[in-house]
C-alpha cells in the first residue's frame, strides 16, 4: 500500500481544465433536478453518446416527476428498450410515484432522503446534490475510481471494500466546498474524455504533474480489479409461435431479470437446439409445440452470463391453460417492451416472413 500525499494543485488545475472544456450536454444546466436525475440513471453502466438520444426523447415523454408517476410501466419498458438494466427504469418509476406522494413532485434536497429512492445509492444521491442542489457532495463512478486510483496510485482492489473506502475518500478530501457540481462533472469528463481505460492521453492531461502513476509509467496498470471469471455461456431455444396474424409471448414477472418485458416462449438445452426445443418448451410452459423453419441464432451478454439463443418458427400443438402466454398481433410487436435478444428474434421473423413472401398469418 502505497502513501498518500495531498497534492495541493491537483483540484485548482482540474475545475481549470473543466471550465475550458466541460462537455456540452443536455442535462447539464438544466434547471430541473429530475432532468439530473434521469441522466444519472441512464448513464449507469452506459456510454454518454448512447444515453443522450434517449434522455432527449424519455424528456419529451416524461418532462416532469408527475409524468412519469402517472405513466403505465409497460410505457416507462417502452421508452427505455435498448438501454438494458431494465430495473434501472423500474425504479426510476416506483421512485418517480413516492417523489410525487411523498415530496409534492420535488426531488428531496437531503442526501439521506435521496438514497431512500429506489435505485439511488451513494454515488447517483452525491451526482444529483451536487449537481442540481450545489450541495457539498462526492461521488464516485467508474471515471472518477480511474482517475484517482491513477493520480494517487492506488495499489488496492478499486472494487474492493478496502478500495472503495480508499477511493471514496480521496474524493471527498479534495473536493473543493461550493464548487462540488464542477469537481464532479470535471472528472467525470476527464476519465470519459483523456485518463481512458486503454492508452490514456496523459500528454494533454491537465492533472499530468500530479499524477503518480504516470510519473512511475504504471498508469495502464491502473485501476487494479480483482479478477473476474469469465461469465458462463448459455444456450438457449426459443419459438416463434404464429396463429392468425398472432405471435404466442409471456410476459416476465415484474421482478428480476428483465421484470415486466415480453419474450418468446424460450428454454435452456444443454447441446442440441433442433432436438430438444420441444423438451424445452414442454418444461418450461407445458406448451407442445411443432418445430418448422429455423430462423437463426442471437447472442447476447449481460452483466454476468452470456446467451446463444437458437430460434425456431413453430406451429402449435397444445396450448396450456395456466401459463403467463398470451397472443400478441404481429402488428402490435413495436408497441411492446421487449429486451435485445427478443426484439432481435420478432426481426428475424419479420425478416424471414418478407423474404419467404409466405403469410404472416399463417
Amino acid at each position: 500500500m502505497c502513501t498518500y500525499r495531498r497534492v495541493s494543485t491537483f483540484t485548482h488545475r482540474l475545475l481549470a481544465w473543466y471550465h475550458r472544456h466541460a462537455r456540452s450536454l443536455p442535462w447539464r444546466g438544466h434547471p430541473n433536478a429530475y432532468a439530473v436525475w434521469v441522466s444519472e440513471i441512464m448513464l449507469q453502466q452506459t456510454r454518454v453518446d448512447t444515453v443522450i438520444p434517449y434522455f432527449d426523447r424519455w424528456m419529451g415523454r416524461f418532462p416532469a416527476v408527475k409524468d412519469l408517476a402517472d405513466a403505465s410501466e409497460q410505457d416507462v419498458l417502452i421508452a427505455w428498450e435498448g438501454l438494458g438494466y431494465y430495473s434501472r427504469a423500474r425504479n426510476l418509476h416506483k421512485a418517480a410515484k413516492i417523489v410525487l406522494e411523498k415530496y409534492d413532485g420535488q426531488l428531496p434536497r437531503d442526501l439521506d432522503a435521496l438514497r431512500q429512492l429506489p435505485g439511488v445509492g451513494r454515488y447517483t444521491a452525491g451526482a444529483i446534490a451536487s449537481m442540481a442542489f450545489g450541495m457539498d457532495a462526492p461521488t464516485l463512478d467508474a471515471n472518477i475510481r480511474r482517475v484517482f486510483t491513477r493520480v494517487f496510485n492506488v495499489d488496492v482492489p478499486a472494487d474492493s471494500p478496502a478500495g472503495k473506502k480508499v477511493l471514496w475518500d480521496l474524493v471527498a478530501e479534495h473536493l473543493p466546498k461550493g464548487q462540488a457540481g464542477d469537481y464532479n462533472q470535471g472528472l467525470m469528463d476527464l476519465g470519459a474524455t483523456i485518463c481512458l481505460p486503454k492508452k490514456p492521453s496523459c500528454l494533454v492531461c491537465p492533472v499530468l504533474e500530479s499524477c503518480e502513476a504516470y510519473v512511475k509509467g504504471i498508469q495502464d496498470l491502473r485501476p487494479v480489479l480483482t479478477h473476474a471469471k469469465k461469465p458462463p455461456l448459455h444456450i438457449l431455444a426459443a419459438a416463434v409461435v404464429v396463429n392468425r396474424g398472432r405471435v404466442l409471448m409471456r410476459q416476465r414477472p415484474s421482478k428480476g431479470l428483465l421484470g415486466g418485458m415480453w419474450e418468446f416462449p424460450n428454454g435452456r438445452v444443454n447441446r442440441d437446439p433442433i432436438r430438444e426445443l420441444s423438451k424445452a418448451l414442454m418444461a418450461g410452459y407445458m406448451l407442445r409445440v411443432q418445430r418448422k423453419d429455423a430462423l437463426g441464432v442471437v447472442h447476447h451478454a449481460y452483466s454476468h452470463f452470456r446467451v446463444s439463443v437458437h430460434v425456431f418458427r413453430c406451429d402449435l400443438v397444445r396450448m396450456p391453460t395456466n401459463q403467463n402466454l398470451k397472443w400478441i398481433p404481429v402488428k402490435n410487436l413495436r408497441d411492446i417492451p421487449m429486451g435485445k435478444v427478443d426484439r432481435q428474434i420478432a426481426q428475424f421473423f419479420i425478416n424471414h416472413s418478407t423474404n419467404a413472401k409466405g403469410p404472416v398469418n399463417s
